[in-house]
């Protein structure tokens, strides 16, 4: 699934949810029919208010749960700020209507900051806090577990052997591997991060167990939601007294290891994870984690965050600009029907309990793979091209002129001259070394394609091969994989990236290893780093390493150490000169310089930056196209699996999706994602390209739900003939009939257009017998004699 943000290039209200794709694999062998399900959709990222609680099913509420069962939103508890609840209402999402839901036995005590969850047919309530809050009277927290059954309607409390869970409330709960998960909260005098579970299976053979937890265990805290994604808890901010951080962490239910993620990836300028934060929900749905709401020091923003659980990145999802958006709160409640996110309730502006109900429509798309192929393409080395010859050593390290030239100018400049010196090579001394450079001139007028055989050698005296692994590791992927924080040697390995990354002017690969260093700089390894820094003349390191050892909680430590003796005078006098009279503080005006992206580089060299590398012609139709092998094979099996068994003699390549040869703009869309990722695209580019990812092997069918997802949103009045002519080449049956529906019954407008007239005879024909069908004879004559 994808991407929760808008398509790349679009506005996050202009797309809608893309339903099942299907086909008509009856047809033939060769083309796929697809077939379109047109209306009703909801537009992506849409939020919208639904009818609220009305006051005679239940009363406006905060610290409340909600679940969903089926097609339903079920709201147990909380409280109206006056008394506590344990009413049980229904909200039934297809008819937007309330409802109290039926109930037999005897209910949990009213209550709030309990926990809810859904396991099979059932709802299950633990904790809580319960009393008369008016009176102050009889106040505690429950360790107690009641069933409600969906189909009966019937209460029921579980009472189990053995040890129980201390009493709580404001923790967080969860299902996995039929049990039960309750996690930290508030037992009335102090916060908790212990873990307990319990099998959901049968009460008879069931008790609770205390869980053992490793790793980096969160914080004690209460207030915060548990959501589960891809196998894994994860918890996020919650109030932790003077800990209360916005760290997310992951928990492995199989191994029980705590892990805080990181954040030093996140570039600055990219979005960083929301305020801390309590009182907040957070939601799983596909390979996303959305967290809405709360209070943020002292604010209550309703700004939607959402989490990439593979990506490890964070973003704010702009919402559809036909939205209704809800106002900032906390203790409120929210729960996933489908492919919707429902939230209820909580406390508003002024301590107002709210009964509002309102619905976001997620983006159901897979996700773009673009930085996995390209890091595949570097991890096989595969049709590299390249040689890199490193340091006194000469090391040796291949890679691909493609993505390189792409990615960094000043080794393009490198790869440019071994390139121009290579060929100055008589053609004798090329044979005897073995490098045969073979020139294709006047293809594709000026262009010529670069068939490098064998390796172009290129020699980087500057750089040592390990730090220079990673730097390539970046130009492939956009990112680096982050070794252990904090140990001196992978420190000291990041630093040296952090030099080439000056050297070679990558300005986005010197804030990741900048952002690293300082992330891992303590009191174990200041010192060295601070002399590496002062050795490799990085000044905003160094400035960073001194700041730190002078800081009033480290100085006395620090200048104990042993490490502090072995420092070069200069530094030394460095450190106690700073620590007498730190420099005043400036602040710079000017914008942070954080490079250019992977995809936008990838999208000036299709565009013509790349033109000098081309070596692959591509034909469309007898018409040439320049392009490049790497990256081709390395998006597409297709070319993959052809560029490794053969390559044509002519270096040419005939383009076609099965036995149809696409439109020129539609074959510019398809490079456009092959290169890049861009899947926007006018719409009869889509009839073109909805059968692409078979073809041509891409590794998830993102580009043909957006194709889909296009066909069913833009089939407009001013575009309908275009469409219908690719459908008719396409053999797109269904989206041929529905186009000559909409000329049908707009073709008073669709007549107007000036490209009617130029439509083939066939089509022109099925357009009069389709107006034969709803108009008398002597029109269809009329209008047929007119065409």
């Amino acid at each position: 699934m994808a991407a929760a943000g808008a398509p790349s290039g679009g506005a996050a209200g202009s797309s809608k949810v893309a339903p099942s794709v299907e086909f008509d694999h009856s047809c033939s062998d060769s083309v796929e029919y697809l077939t379109l399900n047109f209306g009703p959709f909801e537009t992506v990222h849409r939020w919208r208010r639904l009818p609220p609680c009305d006051e005679f099913v239940g009363a406006r509420r905060s610290k409340h749960t909600v679940v969903a069962y089926r097609d339903a939103i079920y709201v147990f508890g909380g409280d109206n700020g006056k008394t506590m609840l344990n009413d049980l209402l229904r909200f039934d999402v297809k008819d937007c209507s309330w409802c109290r839901a039926f109930t037999t036995g005897t209910p949990p005590a009213p209550r709030y900051h309990h926990s809810a969850v859904v396991y099979g047919s059932s709802m299950f309530v633990f904790g809580g806090y319960t009393g008369d809050i008016y009176s102050n009277s009889n106040l505690k927290n429950k360790n107690d577990l009641f069933e409600y059954k969906f189909a009966t309607g019937q209460w029921t409390e579980w009472k189990t052997e053995g040890r129980l869970p201390v009493a709580r409330s404001a923790h967080g709960a969860t299902v996995y591997s039929e049990k039960l998960w309750i996690f930290a909260g508030y037992d009335g005098n102090a916060r908790l991060n212990d873990m307990w579970t319990i099998g959901l299976q049968d009460r008879e053979l069931t008790c609770w167990e205390e869980i053992e937890q490793s790793g980096e265990i969160p914080p004690s805290c209460c207030n915060f939601p548990v959501a589960v994604c891809k196998d894994k808890m994860f918890v996020f901010s919650g109030q932790s007294g003077a800990k209360i951080t916005n760290n997310l962490f992951q928990f492995e239910f199989k191994e029980k290891i705590w892990t805080r993620i990181p954040t030093e990836h996140l570039l600055r300028g990219s979005p960083p994870p929301p305020q801390r934060r309590y009182g907040h929900t957070m939601v799983a749905f596909d390979r996303h984690l959305y967290v809405f709401g709360g209070a943020a020091d002292n604010t209550l923003p309703n700004e939607l965050h959402c989490y990439d659980v593979d990506s490890q990145t964070w973003e704010v999802i702009q919402p559809s600009p036909d939205s209704e958006l809800p106002s900032g709160r906390l203790f409120h409640a929210a729960a996933v029907i489908s492919d919707a996110m429902y939230i209820f309730g909580g406390t508003v502006d002024n301590n107002i309990r709210s009964g509002e109900m309102y619905r976001f429509q997620f983006s159901c798309y897979p996700k773009c793979t673009l930085h996995e192929d390209y890091g595949r393409l570097w991890e096989n080395r595969q049709f590299s091209d390249l040689e890199f010859v490193l340091g006194e050593k000469e090391d040796r390290v291949r890679g691909h002129a493609a993505i390189v030239t792409a990615r960094c100018k000043w080794l393009r400049k490198k790869i440019t001259q071994a390139r121009e010196r290579l060929k100055q090579k008589s053609k004798q001394e090329i044979e005897e070394e073995g490098q045969a450079l073979s020139q294709n001139e006047g293809i594709c007028g000026n262009v010529k394609l670069c068939c490098l055989q064998p390796l172009l050698e290129v020699t980087i005296r500057e750089a040592e091969a390990q730090p220079f692994e990673v730097l390539m590791q970046f130009l492939y992927t956009d990112k680096i994989k982050y070794p252990r924080k904090g140990h001196v040697q992978d420190v000291l390995l990041i630093m040296d990236v952090y030099k080439l990354a000056l050297n070679f002017k990558l300005s986005r690969l010197e804030q990741l290893c900048l952002q690293y260093i300082e992330a891992s700089v303590d009191l174990q390894n200041v010192l060295i780093v601070c002399e590496n820094a002062n050795k490799l003349q990085l000044d905003q390191l160094k400035e960073h390493c001194l700041n730190f050892v002078v800081k009033e909680s480290h100085f006395n430590q620090v200048i104990m150490m042993k490490e502090f003796e072995h420092l070069s005078s200069s530094l030394i006098v460095e450190i106690v000169r700073r620590k007498q009279q730190p420099p005043l503080r400036t602040h710079s005006d000017q914008p942070l310089d954080i490079g250019t992206s992977l995809i936008q580089d990838m999208k000036a060299y299709l565009e013509g930056a790349g033109i000098e590398f081309c070596d692959i012609i591509l034909l469309l139709d007898g018409h040439p196209r320049p392009a490049h092998k790497a990256i081709l094979a390395a998006r597409s099996s297709y070319f993959e699996a052809m560029f490794r068994s053969f390559m044509p003699e002519d270096g040419q390549v005939n383009i076609s999706i099965g036995e149809m040869v696409p439109s020129k703009q539609a074959f510019e869309s398809m490079l456009r994602y092959i290169y890049y990722g861009e899947v926007n695209m006018p719409p009869e580019d889509s009839l073109y390209l909805f059968s692409a990812p078979y073809y041509y092997g891409f590794y998830n069918n993102r580009l043909q739900a957006y194709c889909k997802q296009n066909l069913e949103m833009n089939v407009t009045v001013e575009n309908v003939l275009q469409i219908l002519e690719a459908a008719d080449k396409t053999q797109a049956l269904d989206m041929k009939k529905h186009c000559l529906h909409i000329i049908v019954h707009q073709f008073t407008k669709v007549s107007k257009l000036p490209n009617l007239r130029s439509l083939s005879q066939p089509l022109l024909l099925d357009i009069i017998e389709s107006l034969a069908n709803h108009i008398s004879d002597k029109q269809c004559a009329e209008l047929g004699s007119d065409i």
